[in-house]
């Protein structure tokens, strides 16, 4: 009861600051234009960061370096607000000297989450931060709703996946997952157009779902007058390619498999693959080692990554093993005879917790074996 009482004065805490917040911007275009777009910026925080961190107070007098930012209020410290944007963040000083008395007067309305310029020289505080003394500011969008509890972020998982405009402006770690995955789907694509492989787009709704094994989404195409299904992989089409004289192709793009659905598995998701004449597996795996080695150097500065808890060199060659081998390496309890006989490797499927159905070979039954505990 306690905790449905706690949820329920939440949502009326939540209900009284968003009126708070719309009486305010009720209030703003009695005056002028809510949201103007006159304003261009010339620097973000990072940058400035990292062009002007290792200066002195003074030195920074000295020099006047002009910035002109914009970004979310994260923090409200005294007179000075700590800004957002896409780079990373930076304070900006509120100069009651500098700012004309209307201005000063309206800044103190302004609310953690509004989306704001700031203009002026950029000077150190006693604590060594950087900050930018404005002598030129405006409210660009006013922030409607609060933003989670500052102290605790935003933890809930749901929330963080449903609402993930939120996660991305409360957590620094899911902004940094964006921009990796950006810069990793860049070099992947660099390092295979450098070996002469064509990016190129095949066909997302197909007559006949193929290149996998998994159950598709159906549509409907009107003009054709006939189902269609969007495809679980491109693999077909990309053959084709190679058939027709493409003869390194490669895909990144989207692909959709009506399957289970979890924080982990998403039916909508982003493959790669890639296709080479004159190449068998071996090649493959080579290229794709090279691959991922020039990656992991290329966007993180190293080929050591830490993944939940446990070291990866990518710089080390990759152990490569079968599949057959890999089970008997990582279940010293399961012996080649029995992974090889169908009615041994099924009870050892069986007592893993799968469903062996009868259509299945020995091969199916091993790869289920190996998904189960080496994979």
């Amino acid at each position: 009861m306690s905790e449905n009482h706690n949820e329920v004065e939440q949502a009326q805490e939540e209900n009284r600051l968003i009126a708070e917040r719309r009486a305010k911007l009720t209030a703003i275009r009695e005056k002028r234009n809510a949201f103007p777009n006159h304003f261009r910026r010339e620097d973000y925080a990072q940058r400035l960061q990292d062009e002007l961190s290792e200066k002195g107070k003074e030195e920074l007098e000295v020099l006047g370096r002009q910035a002109s930012i914009a970004g979310r209020i994260m923090a409200k410290r005294g007179p000075f607000m700590v800004l957002q944007d896409m780079t990373g963040r930076i304070q900006v000083y509120v100069d009651k000297k500098l700012l004309p008395a209307e201005l000063i007067e309206e800044i103190k309305t302004w609310d953690i989450g509004d989306i704001i310029s700031a203009s002026g020289p950029v000077h150190k505080s006693g604590k060594g931060d950087l900050y930018v003394n404005m002598t030129e500011t405006s409210l660009l969008t006013k922030s409607l709703r609060p933003l989670p509890d500052k102290f605790h972020g935003l933890t809930d998982q749901e929330t963080r996946y449903r609402q993930r405009y939120v996660d991305l402006i409360m957590n620094e770690t899911s902004r940094r997952t964006f921009a990796i995955r950006s810069k990793m789907i860049s070099s992947i694509r660099n390092f295979l157009q450098q070996k002469d492989f064509v990016e190129v787009e095949t066909p997302m709704m197909q007559v006949i779902p193929g290149g996998a094994s998994a159950r598709p989404f159906v549509t409907h195409h009107n003009a054709l007058s006939m189902d269609m299904y969007l495809r679980i992989a491109p693999e077909l089409y990309l053959k084709r390619l190679v058939v027709g004289g493409i003869e390194r192709v490669f895909e990144i793009n989207r692909n959709f498999r009506n399957e289970g659905l979890s924080t982990r598995h998403n039916p909508e998701f982003t493959m790669i693959e890639f296709y080479q004449a004159y190449a068998d597996y071996k090649d493959m795996m080579d290229l794709t080692e090279a691959m991922l080695r020039n990656t992991a150097e290329e966007v993180l500065g190293t080929t050591t990554i830490t993944y939940q808890g446990s070291e990866y060199d990518f710089g080390k060659p990759f152990t490569r093993l079968s599949v057959f081998d890999s089970v008997l390496q990582y279940n010293p309890d399961i012996t080649a005879e029995q992974l090889s006989d169908m009615a041994q490797a099924t009870e050892i499927a069986v007592k893993l917790g799968v469903k062996v159905k009868d259509t299945w070979g020995l091969g199916k039954i091993q790869i289920e074996i190996f998904e189960e505990t080496v994979e």
